[in-house]
């Protein structure tokens, strides 16, 4: 079978399997899984060369874990610091603790299996709960923001479990001598990674973005990640933590936003290529043949789960609807069980049966969530409704403080980012010129290298949040359509915009832009003022001439933009612009100031 059919395969899969299953509320990556096991040996038998396919489909894991780390970003963490290491790590290993028992004393593991299986199945996915929670716009609620905190743990435990898999793997013919060696060895070598990516990451994307290719910029970022992931890989590390460290080294990174929007299509497609892959793998015949076990472990599992994330929340300070809340949305293993199982049993530290039953079980606690959902909203949330005290004590969204957001960061927009620092109002800033990202983060700002009319970075941005948006692009074209995005995905945000000439205001007045601002109009008006007093008129009849001058004109855009509403838009041509130009001065003659004339009040 060529490479086409298999493309075709799998995106028939896809396109089948993931909408109908988001539509039956169990997500896209339960889609993905059933897609797999559907057109895998267990049942079609379409496609037989499953490890191949799975060690290919492993780049969309690392794209994953590379955007999982530029999300943890130093100040980011520093914030929730409390969240992150109180009820994060302790929603955590609270149901770690006892999996890991049962797995090593129950079914007769070796510590280190067990240590793998615990941490693997108390990791939630990220998918599941957030999905959930985003549907009821629940983010900010009190076992939102612990659902959150209890996710971001996960990834930052992720970092020392991956990179101790090799050693627990290989510890049985290693000397504790060896052991220390290795470990040093590791240390060392993800030292030297941080420092080097830290000091070297940023400049090779200011040069490359100083080049202006889009594609270019993008192969950039693949490159960084497959790059460091290999060297890691190398030396013996897994990929994934290769990959897990490139986005860490970018978080904090100016170029965060572009870097993230142009990777996601890629990690997308390719995740979804790896849980169709790891569906594939799923052999039916190991649940028929283990029906108990599997069941039993995914009920077990489910159960110990729900009952100690409900008491971590309860001890916690949660009201009994927030701790029910957040164990419902919390119950199932996640994306990333998938990669600890399948490393593990790549270094020996379980065997491949023992794995494919873990997979199982991820898959099916994933399948019953939204069960425990829906019980916990239908059965238990009517019976058990807080009060709203409660609710008003416990789930009222966090302040954010609002920033202004600047669309081009070149001339215009720099003096408008002066003007709000002076004032102390924060703003971020968007450019598609890297010599402008470099010293504004210094003085408490964030500027971020990219496209300003691309929706994706500016939702990245949290434009929907903003309190206004400048749009401040030098190009007509580019800040039309940057006006346009803007006004049609984030029509509640007030948008200030710069306009060229009269022709661009009547575009920006289409569509519906709050305020324009003419760019040459204000520095040509005060010139003019100050060439009437040098000619021999007063101060004050200057002035007052100047903003006759000034409502004079604003009157007759309006009278032009009504003309240009009728006739359509079209670019004029210079013979047009000629004329209206000649139709200006005939109506300032009518309308002419008159030196002698008393100042107007």
């Amino acid at each position: 079978m060529t490479m086409m059919h298999l493309a075709a395969i799998f995106l028939l899969a896809a396109v089948i399997a993931v909408p109908l299953f988001r539509k039956l509320g169990f997500g896209a990556v339960l889609g993905y899984l059933a897609a797999g096991v559907i057109i895998g040996p267990s049942v079609l038998g379409l496609v037989d060369d499953v490890d191949e396919i799975l060690h290919f489909a492993k780049i969309g894991v690392v794209l994953l874990l590379f955007l999982v780390g530029l999300e943890l970003a130093p100040h980011r963490l520093w914030v929730m610091r409390h969240s992150i290491f109180g009820l994060g790590m302790v929603g955590v290993l609270a149901p770690a603790i006892p999996i890991g028992a049962v797995a090593y004393w129950g079914f007769g593991l070796s510590w280190q299996a067990a240590l793998i299986i615990g941490l693997g199945l108390a990791f939630s996915s990220t998918a599941f709960a957030m999905q959930a929670l985003a549907e009821r716009n629940e983010l900010s609620t009190a076992h939102g923001r612990g659902a959150f905190a209890m996710l971001l743990f996960k990834y930052i435990a992720l970092l020392p479990l991956l990179a101790s898999i090799p050693l627990l793997g290989g510890e049985a013919d290693l000397t504790p001598g060896e052991v220390a060696v290795a470990a040093a060895q590791t240390v060392v070598i993800l030292v030297v990674i941080i420092v080097g990516g830290h000091y070297l990451l940023r400049p090779i994307f200011r040069f490359v973005a100083g080049t202006g290719a889009k594609e270019t910029f993008t192969a950039m970022a693949l490159l960084v990640v497959i790059g460091i992931s290999v060297i890691v890989e190398e030396v013996g590390l897994p990929m994934a933590l290769g990959a897990f460290l490139a986005g860490v080294l970018l978080a904090d990174s100016e170029y965060r936003h572009e870097i993230h929007v142009s990777i996601e299509p890629f990690k997308g497609l390719l995740l979804g290529l790896f849980f169709i892959a790891v569906g594939m793998s799923a052999d039916l015949r190991l649940l028929a043949d283990m029906p108990g076990v599997i069941l039993g472990v995914t009920l077990g599992v489910l159960a110990l789960k729900l009952a100690i994330l409900y008491a971590v929340a309860r001890l916690w300070g949660m009201t009994d609807y927030s701790a029910r809340s957040l164990s419902a949305v919390m119950p199932q293993g996640g994306e990333l069980a998938f990669v600890l199982f399948s490393t593990a049993a790549l270094f020996g530290i379980m065997d491949r049966v023992a794995a494919d039953v873990l997979v199982a079980v991820v898959t099916l606690t994933m399948a019953a969530t939204p069960f425990t959902i829906l019980l916990n909203r239908k059965v238990l949330e009517p019976r058990l409704a807080p009060s709203d005290d409660e609710q008003r004590a416990y789930e009222e969204p966090e302040e954010q403080p609002q920033k202004v957001i600047i669309c081009g960061f070149g001339r215009f927009g720099q003096l408008v980012g002066r003007v709000l620092h002076s004032a102390h109002i924060p703003f971020a800033a968007l450019d598609a010129n890297p010599a402008q990202v470099d010293f504004i983060r210094r003085y408490g700002h964030e500027i971020y290298y990219g496209d300003p009319s691309r929706v994706d970075l500016l939702k990245a941005a949290k434009a929907g949040e903003a309190r206004a948006i400048v749009v401040a692009v030098d190009d007509r074209d580019a800040s039309l359509r940057t006006a346009e995005h803007i006004r049609k995905h984030f029509p509640e945000v007030p948008v200030y915009v710069r306009a060229r000439d009269r022709q661009h205001t009547w575009r920006l007045m289409d569509l519906g832009c709050h305020v324009i601002v003419r760019e040459t109009l204000a520095s040509s008006l005060e010139m003019a003022e100050q060439l009437l007093t040098a000619c021999g008129w007063d101060s004050e009849q200057a002035h007052e001439a100047i903003e006759h001058f000034r409502r004079h004109d604003d009157e007759e855009l309006l009278k032009e933009y009504a003309l240009h509403q009728e006739e359509g838009d079209h670019v004029l041509s210079d013979e047009e612009l000629s004329h209206e130009l000649e139709s200006l001065f005939e109506s300032d003659e009518e309308d002419s100031i008159d030196p002698h004339a008393e100042p107007k009040s």
